[in-house]
């Protein structure tokens, strides 16, 4: 973290000197807007090139004067946390027209812009394309009506654009994730969590609708977030007889003993032939066909405000990077392009091809091709619609088919956020596939201890939203027991295992794995899940319970940061979780906005942490008034958190005085967020239809007998693909010392950190994205946005 390190891995066609740079915000507001304003504003100043805020979207430009003005380093400071825009959006008719878009190239040439970073949805993407398209024709216009020089038009001879997608209906196709969405998903799954505690108590129905008024993403999502009964969206209306078919539903539930139920609705909800499905329609047709007390709420645009969520702070800030770095590589024959993530990897896709698909999914609605529209969604979307039906709608026993395996499910390690949701999809696909579900409560301890008993569909209801393992689980290894334990999976007669949790599940698949030698019983199809807080197991890039911890760490950041509000200046140094793994420290940091991460995998001494202190001074002396500096629990044994917080205290005296704090196990607990209940669904969905085809595989003479490396896998998320490892395989990946993974992604956004935290770094540009189109851009057997 020190500061000395000056230098740039920005090659000479990357330097910012002499460009200008604008940003703007424009349509609908999303959650995250300001955290890509904040990146692109600091990422700019970093390569020495002016930066503009243009204010109230396209308005601002057409009307030029003050709306206009160049952004310095502190006029972002904290905005990380703020919801909506700041620098202000607007719906704008004037760009509409060609006088308005000649008023807008006027003011932009008056200042030497040529670099246009466009924050927004397709609206506000297209209108820029084809301002782009038009620029030398305007230039030329101007020229003709002497408004500037004619020199002007050769030294702005192009406009450069780059988008970011700021929408909280996810609705741009080639997107993963747009800015907004998960913040949305946050505020809507509150809702939910809240709603259904008084539901149960008066055992009523509630009728949901949430905003989509052309895109079903948020209905989806939250309705396998928190398993809803019945969902509607556009893309997909129902078959027709659904009236009764949902009450058939939703009387099977109640009959089963639950005491709620939840249907969630999208706005834009139609039916085969187009008629509008509302959520008083919805209402009415409970209530007449079943009696049930049914109640509607309409979220409306609380999912639109709200501070925005860590991932979607993190995925804004690395956006507004790459779209700095996209707008320094463009050239006059480069096409417009949009920034994202496809999994973890930066993407360059062409604006335009992005905006013709999503209109494509509209054409194949309006034109009734239901089935296409959900296909040109993109893989993510189809997953969760095929994820949705499989966990939500049971089918009759005289359908499901008849395999005759038993496989067992458990937790092992520390409890995290998400680990329930994972379970009851495994159960439930389980059951589906035909196989007889079984779950051991407390860990290896309660295997060998025989605490096994067979788990139904019903059993596992209305778990995704519970946070902590609702079947118990323990750090214990089964090495000590395994005798004991290959008793218990003859006597139950498991064929299979599934293991959800972190580092010991990973060391207990390698040690059954040795076992096999010696007892034939573990001769089956076993595979892990990842599922812990510290983010440290080899072989995935991400762990269901990591996007909580990093939520609850953010959340606290900010009322702590909020807590030193107008006192003197003040320096908050913060404890996280992750044992000898960074992850959260780094991620957390870069998501609260943090000045300073010290984590194990980046040494630091003395002089580190006196560049520090020395930097932080600095700032506060002439400009922010609070500073934050986060410290993994063992990134160090002698510069402990109290040893940086004296430190702090001692250099700092006369300009800032400390805080410090340790978070503790508040990491670990309250309820799942909604991407750790999506990300344990799916993946673990996938990991009980891998055991199926295991079992078919490996089924032989009556029996199955599994011993080869395939068999024992581990499945994660790598780069932009869900993967099945073989664990044996990963023992080369992993310092078993410090239980972390060699290698780790993560590692490479810390100096994107301290890039925001105006310290000099080094910046690898070899993992930017790299312009690809948009058709060919998913890998063709991945799921990129395997979470969400």
């Amino acid at each position: 973290m020190a500061q000395p390190d000056t230098k740039k891995i920005f090659f000479e066609n990357l330097s910012g000197a002499g460009k200008a740079i604008a940003v703007l915000t424009s349509g609908g507001d999303a959650q995250g807007m300001n955290a890509a304003v904040r990146a692109v504003v600091r990422m700019g100043t970093y390569v020495g090139a002016k930066v503009y805020f243009i204010r109230e979207g396209y308005q601002g430009m057409v009307d030029g004067g003050e709306n206009i003005i160049e952004a310095t380093w502190e006029s972002v400071s904290s905005m990380l946390q703020v919801g909506g825009t700041v620098i202000g959006s607007a719906r704008c008719k004037d760009f509409r027209t060609h006088e308005g878009r000649l008023k807008a190239a006027l003011n932009l040439v008056k200042l030497g812009i040529t670099n246009l970073c466009v924050i927004g949805g397709d609206g506000s993407l297209t209108g820029a394309n084809l301002f782009r398209e038009e620029w030398s024709g305007l230039l030329a216009e101007l020229v003709e009506q002497g408004s500037i020089e004619r020199q002007s038009v050769e030294t702005y001879s192009a406009l450069h654009i780059v988008g970011m997608v700021g929408s909280i209906d996810n609705d741009f196709c080639g997107t993963d994730m747009t800015i907004g969405t998960d913040s949305a998903l946050h505020r809507i799954i509150e809702v939910v969590d809240a709603i259904m505690t008084t539901a149960q108590s008066h055992q009523r129905t509630f009728v949901l609708e949430v905003m989509g008024r052309h895109c079903g993403y948020l209905a989806l999502v939250s309705a396998l977030a928190c398993g809803a009964d019945w969902v509607l969206i556009p893309e997909m209306p129902p078959e027709d007889g659904w009236e009764e078919k949902m009450c058939q539903k939703l009387s099977a539930t109640r009959s089963r003993g639950t005491r709620l139920n939840i249907i969630i609705v999208a706005e834009g909800a139609i039916d085969r032939h187009g008629k509008p499905i509302t959520s008083s329609i919805v209402k009415d047709l409970v209530v007449k066909c079943l009696g049930f007390d049914t109640r509607v709420t309409i979220l409306g645009h609380v999912q639109r405000g709200g501070t925005p969520s860590a991932f979607d702070r993190i995925l804004a800030s690395r956006m507004g990077v790459e779209a700095v770095l996209a707008l320094l590589e463009t050239t006059a024959n480069t096409p417009a392009c949009v920034v994202s993530l496809s999994g973890n990897q930066s993407v360059r896709l062409p604006l335009m091809e992005c905006v013709q698909m999503t209109q494509e999914v509209q054409k194949a609605m309006d034109e009734k091709k239901f089935e296409e529209a959900v296909k040109l969604r993109g893989r993510s979307f189809e997953n969760n619609l095929k994820t949705y039906k499989l966990l939500a709608h049971r089918k009759p026993e005289s359908e499901l088919p008849v395999s005759n395996f038993n496989v067992a499910v458990l937790n092992v390690g520390a409890p995290a956020a998400g680990m329930n949701a994972a379970v009851r999809s495994a159960v439930r696909v389980g059951i589906s596939e035909g196989h007889k579900m079984f779950a051991v409560s407390d860990g290896f301890e309660g295997f060998y201890k025989g605490q096994i008993k067979e788990i139904k569909w019903a059993d596992v209801g209305g778990w995704t939203g519970q946070g902590g393992s609702l079947l118990g689980t323990k750090r214990t290894l089964p090495a000590k027991h395994v005798g004991k334990i290959a008793e218990q999976m003859r006597t139950h007669n498991i064929n299979a295992l599934l293991v959800i949790g972190g580092f010991e599940a990973f060391l207990s698949l390698l040690e059954l794995l040795t076992a096999r030698g010696k007892y034939e019983e573990f001769c089956v199809p076993m595979i892990m899940v990842p599922a812990t807080v510290s983010n440290n197991i080899p072989g995935s890039d991400l762990s269901i319970g990591a996007d909580t911890a990093l939520n609850a760490i953010t959340t606290t950041c900010d009322r702590i940061k909020q807590s030193a509000s107008g006192t003197k200046r003040r320096v908050f140094i913060i404890e996280t979780m992750g044992g000898y793994c960074g992850y959260l420290a780094t991620v957390a940091g870069l998501a609260a906005g943090a000045d300073a991460a010290y984590i194990y995998e980046e040494p630091f001494d003395i002089r580190d942490l006196q560049a520090n202190v020395e930097h932080l001074t600095e700032k506060m002396k002439t400009s922010i008034q609070r500073g934050l500096v986060l410290r993994n629990e063992n990134s160090n044994e002698n510069y402990t958190t109290d040893f940086i917080y004296q430190l702090y205290s001692e250099e700092g005296k006369g300009v800032f005085d400390c805080r410090k704090n340790v978070l503790g196990h508040m990491q670990q607990g309250g309820a799942p967020s909604p991407f750790d209940r999506n990300f344990g669904t799916k993946i673990s969905a996938k990991a009980m239809q891998w055991v199926t085809k295991k079992l078919v595989e490996t089924f032989r003479q009556g029996r199955v007998f599994a011993n080869t490396e395939d068999s024992c896998c581990l499945l994660g998320m790598r780069r932009r693909a869900l993967v099945f490892q073989p664990v044996v395989q990963l023992k080369g990946e992993t310092d078993f010392v410090h239980r972390i993974p060699k290698e780790q992604w993560w590692l490479k956004l810390r100096p994107l950190m301290k890039i925001l935290a105006k310290y000099k770094t080094s910046y690898d540009v070899s993992d930017s994205g790299q312009l690809e189109h948009v058709v060919h851009h998913l890998p063709k057997d991945s799921d990129a946005s395997v979470a969400m």
